[in-house]
């Protein structure tokens, strides 16, 4: 048995998919027949094609035409003559072996893209570099498995999974997913929680005691892994499935209900989102509104920027099935451990503290106002809020609200309608956001406490390390001081204020968020039926009398038992 972080709830038993790399040496060599070589070659590019287009349909069917871009571009660099011509070339002039001429000519052409000023062509090198790996594998006998390509029921293991990956997984194939590093608010368990799959992460070396094709239990609450069973255990855990199950049905009463406390205090539940596909589980789940939008999975499915027309049919398609409920739209939030394949960024020492979110889009302004004349133009199909992220200080703030009336002004310009009433937000994410929320107020029409960052910045713990974890703390008093000071900085300036990291669906924290005030919580949809069932049993009077004495405690211990004893918890 294995114990880790439980990231996301729920049972799942199945049959292991260790995902891994081999890394193999290309090595030069010479060959004989050049010819019977080039044949080789090309068969290994008609297996790779064959390949493609099998993902390429399976994606675009189950996932929708925006997942399936990325395989498109692949076929095509597939049928690039010029590419494949300059492999053959090599192949028949030099007399290398088809590995290492694939190798040679995927890296020079990828490294001279990488250099071109034309955008579009140096976006390609990405492209270039994944095309040659597949063929490499196909040639070299390697099978590696890719999430795409997933044809049984399996429970995922990895060392990570990427924001990409996760954002090719099929929730049909896929049962669970156990990653070696992470924390509870790592992009893996984010995707995990929104596609409703059980996730444990941060299991460290351990993993490797998983091998492919083992029996596995993946406990996503308790933070457990079992390998192969034994019969009892595997019973055990059947049942304990079928009680989640029933549980999870139970909840679907509170979809319909309003999230009113006891006493009549209303407080709006709303989900995080990241992509369109998500509407289904967030509809399903009875949310109020959408509290973020995460676009930067919108950016990480393609293999170029999207262009000013595709964000427009992505935002338009969520607020329109939305229905007029609020969606609050965060601009590009990439960098740290966010980032795009097409959009090379130099490695940084500290890239959590880095040139990422609104710093990347108040310096690269083309991507920026792309974006904003996006979402400007998808206002009239709903109601749409835009938020900051990041935001550290007054002049950040006030540079992208400058943008944003350039794009509004560009717009009316063209004859093009937009609505010009609409609220402008930023996330509080960072130490210095919070201390000055008083000024903040005055220039925004809402707040957005982004817990998952503003605890990592507060208590300089990396979310990502799973050494240190335990210092990562929901509970922490520096954390709630911050948070009770935001509110109420926001309330006095007659703003909302609202949460959207991954605390706002901790069911033990909700009755004290309460007391503190917040408007709204925003959180993964398969957590908003637990937390109306919460809120619709909580006395919001209560709730703010049990917040006072939290506030007086040094320790996040004593917070915690306070409330378990306070709340009956």
């Amino acid at each position: 048995m294995l114990k880790a972080i439980g990231a996301s709830f729920g049972i799942a038993i199945g049959r292991a998919l260790v995902i891994s790399e081999e890394v193999v040496e290309i090595k030069e060599s010479k060959v004989v027949d050049s010819e019977r070589e080039i044949a080789r070659f090309n068969n290994a590019v008609e297996e790779a094609m064959m390949q493609l287009e099998k993902i390429n349909k399976d994606v675009k069917e189950k996932l929708g035409s925006e997942k399936a871009e990325i395989f498109e571009a692949h076929l095509f660099m597939l049928k690039d003559p010029e590419f494949i011509g300059s492999i053959q070339k090599k192949i028949a002039s030099d007399k290398f072996n088809a590995e290492y001429s694939l190798k040679t000519v995927g890296d020079e052409t990828a490294a001279i893209f990488e250099l071109m000023e034309n955008k579009y062509m140096t976006e390609r090198a990405a492209d270039i570099r994944d095309v040659s790996k597949r063929v490499l594998n196909i040639l070299m006998g390697i099978k590696i498995a890719s999430i795409a390509e997933i044809q049984e029921e399996c429970i995922l293991i990895a060392k990570d999974l990427t924001p990409s990956d996760t954002a090719q997984i099929d929730k049909t194939k896929v049962l669970a997913l156990v990653t070696e590093i992470g924390g509870k608010t790592a992009h893996t368990c984010i995707i995990a929680r929104s596609l409703e799959l059980p996730a444990v992460v941060g299991v460290g070396a351990s993993i490797s005691k998983i091998k492919d094709g083992d029996l596995i239990i993946v406990d996503g609450e308790e933070g457990l892994i079992i390998i192969n069973p034994d019969e009892k255990t595997l019973n055990d855990y059947k049942a304990k499935k079928i009680e989640f199950t029933e549980s999870k049905n139970q909840l679907l009463k509170y979809a319909t209900m309003k999230s009113n406390t006891l006493d009549g205090k209303a407080v709006e539940l709303a989900a995080n989102i990241g992509s369109v596909e998500d509407l289904e589980s967030v509809l399903k789940n009875g949310a109020e509104a959408i509290g973020l939008f995460r676009t930067e999975f919108l950016y990480m499915s393609k293999t170029a920027l999207p262009t000013e027309e595709e964000q427009f049919e992505t935002y338009k398609s969520v607020l329109e099935k939305m229905g007029g409920k609020p969606v609050i739209i965060r601009t590009l939030d990439i960098g740290g451990d966010k980032k795009l394949d097409y959009l090379p960024m130099k490695e940084e020492m500290n890239p959590f503290l880095g040139y990422r979110a609104i710093r990347l889009c108040l310096d690269r302004t083309d991507i920026f106002i792309t974006q904003l004349r996006a979402l400007l133009r998808a206002s009239t199909h709903g109601t749409l809020k835009i938020m900051f992220p990041m935001i550290s200080c007054l002049q950040e703030l006030r540079m992208a609200k400058k943008i944003l009336e350039q794009c509004k002004n560009e717009l009316k310009s063209e004859g093009v309608v937009f609505d010009e009433n609409l609220q402008v937000g930023i996330m509080i994410e960072i130490p210095s956001a919070a201390l000055i929320s008083d000024i903040l107020a005055k220039e925004v029409d809402f707040f957005s406490i982004g817990t998952n960052d503003l605890i990592q910045y507060t208590t300089a713990v990396d979310r990502m390390n799973e050494k240190i974890s335990y210092l990562y703390d929901f509970y922490h008093p520096g954390v709630l001081r911050l948070i009770k000071t935001v509110i109420d900085n926001g309330h006095k300036a007659g703003i909302m204020v609202g949460m959207c990291g991954e605390m706002a669906g901790d069911t033990k924290l909700i009755p004290l968020l309460l007391g503190f005030g917040l408007d709204e919580l925003s959180m993964s949809a398969s957590s908003i039926l637990r937390a109306r069932k919460t809120v619709t049993n909580s006395n919001y009077e209560d709730c703010v009398k049990l917040s006072v004495p939290v506030l007086s405690f040094g320790d996040s211990d004593e917070i915690k038992e306070f409330l378990k004893v306070s709340t009956k918890a």
